[in-house]
Order: structure tokens, then sequence, then C-alpha cells
């Protein structure tokens, strides 16, 4: 006496092994989805980044400038008397902010930070400015250096 299979269970068997087109829809759309919402948030955390590191070299070249003066009772406009590799200006390493001291005396200086790069981030914050008082501006939207978000 032979045993019989019955075919139908491996029938059934070879179709669950597949992804319909279905699934693979509903899949690239939940994909898209979190993409769009998820994008925006990765760019401007990006953008902030980048702002936060040309803030921090202009407040490295404040540091930098008062040891300076401490030293020779004058400010330098002159990058390589504080500490930096480069006479004039340098980029930072985002490639994003070219950093530079813009004016010296003997009372004050003034470093400034201006964004490289075009597109969308160039419409804020695209300007830093800090001099030896303290003063600390931004331009076009004026409160880049205190936003935290």
């Amino acid at each position: 006496m032979a045993h019989y299979v019955h075919p139908l269970p491996q029938r059934l068997m070879h179709r669950m092994r597949g992804v319909t087109l279905l699934e693979l829809m509903i899949v690239v759309v939940i994909v898209g989805f979190l993409a769009v919402i998820a994008y925006p948030n990765y760019r401007e955390f990006a953008a902030r980044a980048k702002r936060n590191e040309a803030k921090a070299a202009l407040l490295q070249i404040a540091t930098q400038e008062e040891r300076f003066y401490l030293q020779n009772n004058t400010y330098t406009c002159d990058m390589t008397q504080l500490g930096f590799p480069v006479g004039a200006g340098f980029v930072t390493d985002s490639r994003s902010y070219t950093v530079d001291v813009t004016a010296c005396d003997a009372s004050n200086f003034s470093a400034q930070a201006a964004y490289n790069l075009g597109g969308a981030e160039s419409a804020k914050c695209n300007l830093f400015q800090l001099d030896g008082r303290g003063t600390r501006t931004s331009t076009p939207d004026t409160n880049c250096w205190i936003r935290t978000r």
C-alpha cells in the first residue's frame, strides 16, 4: 500500500515564501513617510551643528585675542600670533564657515564667521560677529547666538 501525499500543502507552502507586491508597496509607503518626517529634522540638526562650530571658533579666537592682549597690551589681526596655522582666515572643519579677525587695534578686535555654502541654510545665521567687548551679532537672524534649537 503506497502512501499518497496531496500536492495542495506544497503549493500553499510555495506561495507563502514570497512577498506580494501589495506588501512591498506598504513597506515603501511607510519608509517614505518616515523619511519625510525625519529628513527635515536631520537637516536642521546638521545646520545647528555647523552654526555651533562657527560660534566655537569665534570664541576660541576671542580667548586667544585676550591672551595675546595680556602679553602685548594690544590685539592682533595675525592669526598665526594667536596660535592658528594660518595668517588670515580659516575654514571650519565642516567647510561651512570661513572664520577671520576682520579688525584690530590697541583697544578692540572684531572677528567674524561667514557662511560659505548656498542653499536654504544661508537664509539664516549666515554671518556671526564677535568683538573684544563681548558684543555678539548675527545676520540676517539676530538671535543666532542665543538660539538653542
